[in-house]
């Protein structure tokens, strides 16, 4: 890696981290920045077929930050791990340019752990776009893609593609934020405003309100049947009770 790459490194962590004060204070004591640069070194051994050298290089960088990155993994220009401890990141990994990840993430494969013979050499780890946030806790799993500029929010468990611009929450993720948002948005642990959309309780959400809608449409073809007229906007909402229901159980008592 030339000075070219090692200083666009540092400035895209400041640029990404408002905790960076200076390029001196990212050099000697971002983790992150650590583990990236020495992955530069173990990945160049290790497609020369220096693949001992290379582990052992990347094992004493795990020891030294607590991000595990495999040396086979190809990794873009300008990834910011932030924080970083406890992440992980498998041998056939891919990771595109200006990608930010936090701590305690794992790109890993779900393949079992039989036959390992039969593995070697085939794609096994997720691909990260560029463009993608991953926030805390996130587990990527298997030979799946993460389209640009998609966000997983912390705690996710990815097992599908997701769809480029899209946001996934939850385990398994779902989609939260629908494909074709702005790719360019910077949002901290992969969620704007640091708010959690759940989409089941959204989903749940939806269909009360169609119910309701129901309820009320019954309720005035009802009304013309019997001859009454039923106000539209009237209380027909889900769990609601008309008088003449209440007056119905007076007289059953």
């Amino acid at each position: 890696m030339n000075f070219k790459h090692f200083a666009e490194d540092i400035d895209s962590i400041i640029a990404r981290d408002p905790a960076a004060k200076s390029r001196l204070e990212v050099a000697l004591t971002y983790p992150g920045f650590h583990a990236v640069l020495t992955h530069r070194l173990s990945h160049a051994l290790y497609m020369r077929g220096w693949h001992v050298l290379a582990r052992f290089i990347s094992q004493t960088a795990r020891w030294l930050t607590g991000i595990e990155i495999h040396p086979g993994a190809t990794i873009g220009r300008r990834l910011f791990i932030d924080h970083g401890m406890g992440t992980v990141i498998g041998e056939t990994a891919e990771i595109g340019d200006d990608v930010t990840m936090y701590q305690d993430i794992t790109l890993g494969g779900t393949s079992p752990s039989v036959n390992s013979a039969a593995q070697k050499n085939k794609k096994r780890h997720p691909t990260l776009s560029d463009r993608v946030i991953v926030g805390a806790g996130a587990q990527v799993l298997g030979a799946i893609t993460v389209g640009a500029g998609a966000k997983v929010g912390a705690n996710a468990v990815v097992v599908n593609d997701v769809p480029a611009g899209a946001m996934v929450v939850g385990i398994p993720a779902r989609i939260a934020a629908p494909r074709g948002a702005d790719a360019g948005d910077f949002a901290a642990y992969g969620l704007p405003n640091g708010v959690l959309p759940d989409p089941v309780a959204r989903a749940i959400e939806s269909l009360i309100e169609q119910v309701n809608r129901l309820q009320g449409r019954v309720a005035m073809l009802e009304g013309e049947l019997n001859g009454k007229v039923v106000q539209p906007g009237a209380d027909t909402r889900l769990g609601a009770e008309s008088d003449e229901a209440r007056r119905s159980d007076v007289a059953a008592e």
